[in-house]
């Protein structure tokens, strides 16, 4: 009998898919989820229906990092390409076509952090608690954490989550910008799902064009991020469909219909 997925699709309509880690019990990012994680984004991503993505961690946890237990048995050789693999994975839903929601519940550290850093968007649990305390085990973060994280919440506040590895919990997350809603534990899956249609009742390609620009405008010049927004606004809005049916319930004061074209 083959093995139970560790990662699951599944379709909450509307153009809404839930991808959900099944790794209890703190849903470690083992190398055998991870490629779970990969053939899941694989999925989603040639599957034109879909307008944005909500990760979830199935039980308490969103995702307790790295196994530690496999990482120990790492050769220092075999170290570099595990985290090429991670980095790339990780970069792939950075960069999906679609906004990706995180919907954060108990803990969210170390890889799990790096994980919904990944994500356009954050919605935790007031219970959750995140944080970088991989300099605690002789490792620093790196599937993408020691970039992410300063461009989130700024280097110096970066630097001291890195440097001592404390945890915050989610109101503190709150205030420094590292998630975008705090909403009462049990009902960050629910919140981060009505976030998630919100955006998929959007026009498709206006949103991720606006994905598009937003990621190339990022640590370049002014002139430059402009000339992001425009290619963006050529490529995604100009003669679509969208653009004519959204002008049209515009003026006839009705709810848009879009399909995407």
């Amino acid at each position: 009998m083959a093995a139970a997925p560790l990662v699951t699709t599944t379709d909450d309509g509307g153009g809404v898919r839930l991808l959900v880690l099944r790794h209890p019990p703190v849903n470690a990012l083992s190398t055998a989820v991870l490629t779970d994680l990969d053939h899941a984004v694989t999925a989603v991503e040639g599957d034109p229906t879909t307008r944005c993505l909500v990760l979830v961690g199935d039980g308490p946890y969103f995702s307790a990092g790295a196994d530690l237990k496999e990482v120990a048995t790492l050769a220092p050789s075999d170290a570099p390409g595990v985290v090429a693999r991670g980095q790339a994975l990780f970069d792939r839903i950075d960069r999906f076509r679609t906004p990706v929601v995180a919907a954060i519940n108990g803990l969210a550290v170390g890889g799990g952090l790096e994980l919904a850093l990944a994500c356009d968007l954050r919605v935790a649990s007031d219970a959750a608690k995140l944080g970088a305390p991989e300099v605690a085990y002789g490792l620093l973060p790196a599937y993408g954490g020691t970039q992410r994280l300063p461009r989130l919440v700024g280097p110096s506040k970066a630097k001291e989550l890195i440097f001592t590895g404390h945890l915050v919990p989610a109101a503190e997350a709150l205030r420094i910008g590292l998630v975008n809603r705090v909403v009462p534990s049990g009902q960050e899956i629910r919140a981060a799902r009505d976030l998630a249609h919100t955006i998929a009742e959007r026009a498709p390609r206006a949103v991720a064009g606006a994905k598009v620009a937003i990621h190339d405008g990022l640590d370049r010049s002014l002139a430059e991020g402009l000339a992001a927004e425009r290619a963006a606004f050529a490529a995604a809005v100009v003669g679509s469909a969208d653009l004519s049916e959204g002008i049209r319930a515009f003026l006839e004061r009705r709810p848009p219909k879009f399909t995407g074209a």
